[in-house]
This record gives structure tokens, sequence and C-alpha cells, in this order.
């Protein structure tokens, strides 16, 4: 598969937040321009600033783009194309 072309850009997409994380948010979703998870999530800390638990949340929390699970990869190493959701998912009691 071919990488995603950067060279136009940060892509658009949206953070879905669910649970503790769309508590601390303040929100349940937002838009992004990004052109990687790390620079979604930064600018998205940046946004919640005044909201410290968010930072905190973030920070144990597991991510999806796309459905595709990111797990343990360099947030700053997966790429975002247009379009992507990227979901927040917090710890879940009981699993």
């Amino acid at each position: 598969m071919a990488a995603p072309d950067t060279a136009a850009g940060p892509a658009a997409g949206t953070i879905r937040y669910w649970a503790a994380a769309k508590a601390a948010a303040g929100t349940a979703e937002e838009p992004y321009r990004a052109t990687t998870l790390a620079d979604a999530l930064a600018a998205a800390r940046e946004r919640h600033a005044r909201r410290p638990e968010f930072a905190r949340v973030l920070l144990r929390s597991s991510f999806l783009v796309d459905g595709n699970p990111v797990g343990t990869r360099d947030h700053t190493e997966v790429l975002l194309t247009d379009g992507p959701t990227v979901e927040v998912l917090p710890p879940f009691a009981g699993g």
C-alpha cells in the first residue's frame, strides 16, 4: 500500500471521544486537521487546555483510526489521510 501524500498539507477528519474522554473533552466529537495522529492529539490537547483531565485521559487511552487499532505504534508515524475518524477509547471497567 502506498504511503499517504502529505505534501498537500494536513488531512481533515473527525475525532470521536468515548466515555471518560467524552466527559473530559466536553464534546462527543470534533473536527481535526493534521498530518499524523500525534499532531491531531496535540491540537486536541491545546483546544482543551483549560480541561486538565482531558490530557490525563488521553495518556490512558487507546486509539482507532478508521476502525484500525493504533496499538503501540509511535503516534508520529501514524499518518492520517482526508476523512478518517480517530476514536479515543479510555479504559473501560471490566475490560
